[in-house]
């Protein structure tokens, strides 16, 4: 069995510096604790949502290994709007596999929505993007809990492949890994052929894509022996200036 790639780990006073310099960065579960101005420990209430996130039936690889809650939102100086419940779509320019259709997925919870860690998780995010695109203060923030599982073997965390998702900024949180192999994360400079690869193990460990400037990935994921149940939970957030991604917007 391979040794896992631990991640390359930004400092939290790095972190602006990273991101300009690379578009990208990953920060530690205690970084990302700074990053927010609470304890990550105040992140642990929401965790057991995600035993109760419906089917994805959109899977077009004929897969039953994703299960995913959606929800939409407007950040605006530090004030977090959940929106309407809307469909996601992303152009087939960004997703060959899924794009070009409206993919309804059950909103996430309520009581995730009013947990205040929650919303400070989202302010903390837009405001660190706002600080990289000063020219932005209100953000169209699609949030996804995902849990890919090993049921029938194999669990495909990103079954597009490398690609981008046609957002400014992504966000993607590692909640929780039990009983998996692989799930290895893959970054790439868009324009050239530096990258990393590396796996994120650490619950609420966060890795962190300036969207225009690199492509990325995650490897299956399988059971660590044969019959044995396993999944991946991740929470993804995405930060778009202008609006959401829709049939028709630009």
């Amino acid at each position: 069995m391979a040794v896992p790639q631990p991640p390359p780990f930004t400092p939290p006073a790095a972190l602006l510096s990273q991101l300009r310099g690379h578009g990208h960065a990953v920060l530690a579960p205690d970084a990302v604790g700074a990053l927010c101005g609470f304890d990550v420990s105040a992140l642990a209430p929401l965790v057991p949502s995600w035993e109760d996130l419906p089917a994805d039936h959109y899977l077009r690889d004929g897969g039953r290994y994703r299960k995913r809650r959606h929800s939409c939102f407007i950040v605006e100086q530090g004030k977090v709007e959940p929106v309407p419940h809307r469909a996601h779509w992303q152009p087939v320019d960004y997703n060959a596999l899924h794009g070009g259709m409206e993919r309804w997925f059950k909103p996430i919870s309520k009581a995730v929505l009013a947990n205040d860690a929650w919303t400070g998780l989202l302010a903390s995010l837009a405001h660190l993007f706002s600080e990289l695109r000063q020219d932005v203060d209100r953000w169209f923030v699609e949030a996804h809990q995902f849990r890919i599982d090993t049921a029938d073997g194999i669990g495909r965390p990103t079954p597009e492949g490398a690609h981008r998702d046609g957002v400014d900024f992504v966000a993607v949180f590692l909640v929780a890994r039990h009983g998996i192999t692989g799930g290895e994360t893959r970054v790439f400079d868009a324009n050239g052929p530096a990258g990393q690869r590396f796996t994120l193990e650490a619950p609420w460990s966060l890795l962190l894509l300036d969207d225009a400037r690199v492509i990325h990935e995650s490897t299956p994921i399988q059971p660590v022996a044969a019959g044995m149940a396993g999944h991946r939970d991740t929470l993804v957030l995405t930060y778009r200036a202008g609006g959401f991604q829709s049939p028709g917007a630009s």
